[in-house]
């Protein structure tokens, strides 16, 4: 494990979906990376709150309250951190142009990388046709998302006891829903349509729990993963080359070789190659 000496240090870093309020939320994956990567401005693209599970059952230990002051930390230290919120985390839409604690919230944002290339920079659920009109099917879909990751984390814990590999059964699940079929497919092209309307190079944005980065006709589509399974990032280098950095396998391969265990990386949607990147559902 690298230490705060070892810090990366970024022009921008953009990071979604954590799910604060989850107990799915890999909050001690995030402080890691939070604790070793610095940058001069920090965009946070949505869903760090959930308020929809909070709104079912309160949920709120320590670690999520250490996330949140390792981010007013760095906003204190000359740090921008701006906040685009999502759909979990909504009930922040209605306070755009407002700092809190130094942290900046806005709806979307362009984002001019220092090559100069200009990037739209939103959470992507409104381009979600469940989220935006169908709100029961979408909390039904969150609670099938959330029984899925319950189950994992039992089936992590047996099978890391057998001695055998990671598996995800969340991500599995994901890629047997013959209604998903195509649905990352459909979502980019929409996203990057909506880049191109705004005459912008490319487009940053989570939503779906997909981390890539990859051209569409013309625009490049940056998905920024998720903290709940594929602990992803997005990191802009001083030169304006974007980074896709994956902290959980970082974290397995480190904690492989301090124990001499064989390595156990997990498996997520981002990781699953080229042949997966057509198929997948929402993780809404």
């Amino acid at each position: 494990m690298e230490t705060e000496s070892d810090a990366r240090h970024f022009r921008t870093l953009f990071i979604s979906d954590v799910h604060l309020g989850s107990k799915a939320a890999k909050t001690d994956f995030l402080l890691d990376f939070l604790r070793i990567h610095e940058a001069e401005t920090i965009i946070l693209v949505g869903d760090i709150i959930d308020g929809w599970r909070l709104k079912r059952s309160w949920y709120w230990p320590q670690p999520c309250n250490d996330v949140v002051q390792k981010l007013l930390r760095k906003a204190r230290k000359g740090t921008r951190i701006v906040y685009i919120p999502g759909n979990h985390d909504e009930f922040l839409r209605g306070f755009p142009g407002t700092h809190f604690g130094g942290i900046e919230v806005a709806e979307r944002m362009i984002h001019e990388m220092a090559d100069g290339k200009k990037y739209l920079v939103l959470h992507g659920d409104e381009f979600d046709v469940v989220v935006r009109n169908a709100r029961l099917l979408a909390y039904l879909g969150d609670w099938a998302y959330d029984t899925a990751i319950a189950i994992n984390v039992i089936l992590a814990a047996v099978r890391r006891r057998l001695g055998m590999p990671y598996w995800s059964f969340s991500a599995w699940a994901k890629l047997q829903v013959k209604h998903a079929v195509n649905f990352i497919g459909e979502f980019q092209k929409v996203v990057a349509e909506e880049a191109r309307r705004n005459d912008v190079d490319g487009v940053i944005c989570g939503h779906i729990h997909h981390a890539v980065m990859e051209d569409i006709d013309g625009i490049h589509y940056v998905n920024t993963g998720d903290w709940v399974e594929s602990c992803t990032a997005i990191a802009e280098h001083h030169d304006g080359r974007l980074e896709l950095i994956s902290w959980a396998g970082r974290v397995s391969e480190s904690a492989a070789r301090m124990s001499g265990e064989p390595q156990m990386v997990p498996v997520s949607l981002a990781g699953l190659g080229e042949a997966a990147r057509d198929e997948g559902i929402r993780a809404a």
